[in-house]
């Protein structure tokens, strides 16, 4: 039963996390969407493990975390992967296009540059990278981040990457 308890808590989670995404872009709330989503996982493990406590007599934690934990993953993998992919913003603008095509200078020109100015945006905003006219630097904290990611990198094996690799 614990098993099941976790399910549902991944449930909860499943609905409690698009209405924090939903609110915070009605409000123009400035909390960025993973820390919704780790508040949504905080809420919907502690209502998890509250109704497992109330119903189950010999309720077992690890149980339910294990299986409230992968499907929570499984979700923000997913979320992860359609949040700001440049790639997925290109394929729905060739979808909803009359003929469903573009020439590749139009979405190199016209696309592809305001794509990246809000990936831009994003970064100067997060504290990240400071814009001196028209050019870019990295803060301290944006250096701080750069280095963590280098190691992450490094850790996980991962090389030449193509449009996002960068010199270490």
């Amino acid at each position: 039963m614990s098993f099941a308890i976790g399910f549902i808590a991944a449930i909860v989670f499943a609905l409690v996390a698009p209405v924090l995404q939903l609110v915070a872009r009605a409000f123009a709330w400035s909390i960025a969407p993973v820390i919704l989503l780790a508040i949504g996982a905080i809420v919907s493990h502690g209502f998890g493990i509250a109704v497992g406590i109330l119903t189950v007599p010999q309720f077992q934690y690890w149980d339910a975390a294990s299986i409230f934990g992968f499907c929570v993953m499984g979700y923000v993998f997913a979320f992860g992967a359609v949040y700001k992919s440049v790639s997925l913003d290109i394929l729905l603008s060739l979808v909803d296009r009359p003929g469903r095509t573009a020439p590749l200078s139009e979405v190199v020109d016209r696309q592809v540059p305001h794509l990246f100015q809000g990936r831009t945006r994003i970064l100067v905003d997060g504290g990240l990278v400071a814009q001196t006219d028209s050019r870019f630097a990295p803060t301290p904290a944006g250096r701080e981040m750069a280095s963590r990611i280098g190691w992450l990198r490094r850790i996980f094996g991962i090389g030449d990457t193509g449009l996002y690799d960068f010199v270490d």
